[in-house]
């Protein structure tokens, strides 16, 4: 396992050369972890001052972490790394990187996840003496709580608590129940019709073991932040696979012949049809999962071999976003907001499905919403909640769609009003025509880029001086992976790279090009969460004239690029020189456009 420091061993450890598993004995580790002690042990250590110990332990306001090594990080006094490293050094306990070791399952097998959970530790290794333990702050209580739980001698090495706590989601996998469901599964099928009604039966009830199986699926989901679950029949097996940050991971094969009785579940639970197979069907679940909540969208689909689910999972704990962070350059941010602050007109978001639209839309909004302003929105699905705002959510079985509902809007004495998405014609005009009559209008719409959406709402059948009266800005995005911020290092990219680099406008990096490679905390990927690449649009006179002539795609970015607009590659460029991305993901996630 990967070291990141050792200091000598303290009096009563035993001494054992690695890799044994010597135990510790408790009173070594007599460590309170909300004490002076440990306020003593960081200022003798020289990574804080003895003024800031006794203000954070003068901080035990309500919300405030109840340890003081939390509380010090959390007010931004010491790093998570100072803190582990200045324990490890003063009991002589080794300091371990969770970024490199892969804890042994027999160890994992040993403490429940919710045990683990609770203590903040991960059991690393194993043998017929002792286990190697990972925790935050020892302590002898602690050390005594692991002896009895694991039934036998422990050896404790420190970690930063953020990668016990990362390592715990990644290493205790929900996935790693579900084969003795397909097994109880196979078990049941054996003495059984495969009719449509026995599957029906067995998806109903809530002990069958497929079941089990979407429900593990889904919270496997929420724990690796997968945005979708696609469900594949194939001719021997069916396929799972997580959409991550962007880019689709086998996670699971599961026996072909569970693959009915598993849609039929995920129907029922959507309240779809499950007698229907041959048409495309949507529909809607409403979770709580390990106490958070979320919406799954649902949609199924007939393929050759059987029917295709694909389950979009809105986590409805997520947090709204504000323009800062959604990855804008400050100059960027501050042309954005200004044009939000127009009385009236039409802003858009453009970009395929999976972009990030909503969000900045909502993060649109978080600028918007005032105690002075009627704030309304019209969406499929309603992705976040927001108090005080008024939100309404496309039912198409009730009659509620965005040309209805949206006409009902304007009935509200709005002033912002929010379109999750500009889909026909109908609601293209509908949208319009508000924003000529002094509404603010936010919306998506699908396009490559902010010129191309201009040019969907004329193909829509939107007259010219209608969109050019009415737009006031578009903005086009797309999502790039981050490189893991664990375990990033220098490389020397390839002359096609180099090429790529400059046929984007970009340059090198002047400390050199970066790039993960692959650590526990990305599933070595390399890469770690998404960032936004953008590209603004104000709508000028000159842009006007073009639209209202309608002029080709080309002429339009052109004009716009001269006005000062950067293109998605141009921003995309600038992440490749500050190292927030790599090369090769913007080839993968951005249409590079001949200028």
């Amino acid at each position: 396992m990967k070291l990141i420091g050792r200091s000598a061993p303290g009096p009563a450890e035993r001494p054992a050369p690695e890799p044994a598993l010597g135990p510790v004995a408790p009173v070594d580790l007599a460590v309170e972890p909300g004490g002076q002690r440990l306020g003593e042990i960081l200022v003798d250590a020289n990574v804080i001052s003895r003024g800031h110990v006794v203000a954070a332990l003068a901080n035990a306001q309500r919300g405030t972490p109840r340890y003081l090594g939390q509380r010090l990080v959390g007010m931004g006094l010491l790093t998570e790394r100072d803190l582990a490293m200045a324990v490890a050094n003063r009991y002589g306990v080794e300091l371990v990187d969770l970024r490199e070791t892969v804890p042994q399952q027999a160890a994992l097998g040993l403490l429940d996840e919710a045990t683990a959970r609770e203590l903040t530790v991960i059991p690393l290794a194993v043998d017929q003496q002792s286990v190697v333990v990972a925790v935050a702050v020892p302590s002898a209580a602690l050390v005594g709580v692991l002896q009895r739980r694991l039934g036998r001698p422990v050896r404790i090495l420190v970690a930063r608590e953020s990668d016990i706590l990362h390592a715990i989601g990644i290493n205790y996998r929900a996935l790693a129940g579900v084969a003795s469901h397909v097994r109880a599964f196979e078990t049941q099928s054996v003495n059984r019709a495969s009719t449509a009604v026995r599957a029906e039966a067995t998806a109903v009830n809530d002990d069958a073991p497929v079941v089990q199986v979407v429900h593990l699926m889904i919270t496997q989901a929420l724990r690796d932040r997968a945005s979708d679950i696609h469900i594949e029949p194939q001719p021997e097996r069916i396929r799972v696979r997580y959409r991550i940050d962007g880019a689709l991971h086998d996670v699971l094969d599961l026996p072909a012949a569970m693959g009915p009785v598993i849609v039929s579940r995920i129907k029922i639970m959507a309240n779809m049809n499950i007698v229907e197979r041959r048409r495309p069907q949507d529909g809607q679940i409403s979770l709580e999962i390990e106490g958070r909540g979320v919406d799954i969208r649902v949609s199924t689909t007939s393929v050759i071999e059987g029917e295709k689910v694909v389950m979009r999972l809105l986590d409805k704990s997520r947090t709204l976003y504000r323009l800062e962070q959604l990855g804008m350059p400050e100059d960027m941010a501050a042309r954005y907001q200004a044009l939000l602050r127009s009385p009236y007109g039409m802003v858009m978001c453009a970009g395929p499905t999976g972009s990030g639209k909503t969000t900045t839309l909502y993060g649109s909004l978080a600028e918007l919403n005032t105690p002075e302003r009627n704030v309304m929105t019209i969406e499929d699905p309603v992705e976040y909640r927001v108090e005080s705002i008024s939100q309404i959510q496309i039912n198409e079985q009730a009659g509620v769609t965005f040309a209805t509902g949206l006409r009902s809007i304007l009935r509200q004495d709005p002033d912002v009003i929010l379109v999750g998405e500009i889909r026909d014609v109908e609601t293209a005009h509908i949208a319009v025509q508000a924003a000529l009559t002094g509404h603010f209008v936010l919306s998506s719409i699908h396009a490559t880029d902010a010129a191309a959406a201009l040019h969907r709402l004329l193909d829509m059948g939107v007259e010219s001086f209608l969109v050019a009266s009415s737009v006031t800005a578009v903005v086009s995005q797309r999502l790039v992976r981050r490189v893991c911020p664990h375990c990033r290092g220098r490389y020397e990219p390839t002359p096609e790279e180099y090429a790529l680099l400059m046929a984007i406008g970009g340059r090198p990096p002047a400390h050199g090009f970066l790039r993960g490679h692959g650590c526990n905390f990305c599933a070595h990927t390399g890469f770690l969460e998404r960032i936004g690449v953008y590209e603004i649009m104000p709508v000028s006179e000159a842009i006007r004239e073009l639209v209202l002539g309608r002029a080709p795609h080309d002429q339009v970015r052109k004009v716009a690029r001269a006005e000062g607009m950067r293109t998605l590659q141009e921003e995309a460029a600038l992440l490749v020189e500050a190292g927030v991305t790599t090369l090769d993901e913007v080839l993968r996630s951005i249409y590079v456009i001949g200028s």
